[in-house]
């Protein structure tokens, strides 16, 4: 069975102050496409999915291990498990991640 979403018109959730995300899960992954705004922090944290993060539009710093890396357009990074990660917006900015396996927490 296939189930057809439209995130356009599903309703967000501000998830972290800035960041609104809609959220589609399935059997064993979950996609978030984020709506942030400028100079939202993401706090440090970690969790045991895979994650891998995509900047639609926008830019993104991300402090992955301690290591400062800016994604901007099109631009994309996979982040382990486990993996302390967080960051700032440094404009309005459109992120897709995508997390193996589901999460949970955002059901």
């Amino acid at each position: 069975m296939t189930d057809k979403f439209d995130i356009l018109n599903s309703p967000g959730k501000e998830w972290i102050k800035g960041f609104n995300g809609r959220v589609v899960h399935g059997s064993n992954v979950t996609i978030v496409f984020w709506e942030v705004e400028a100079g939202a922090i993401l706090p440090s944290h970690s969790h045991p999915h895979e994650q891998i993060t995509t900047v639609l539009k926008g830019s993104f710093t991300l402090t992955l291990n301690g290591r400062e890396i800016t994604l901007s357009d099109g631009e994309g990074i996979i982040i382990p498990p486990h993996t302390p990660h967080g960051g700032v917006t440094t404009s309005v900015s459109k992120i897709i991640d995508v997390f193996y396996p589901v999460r949970e927490d955002y059901k």
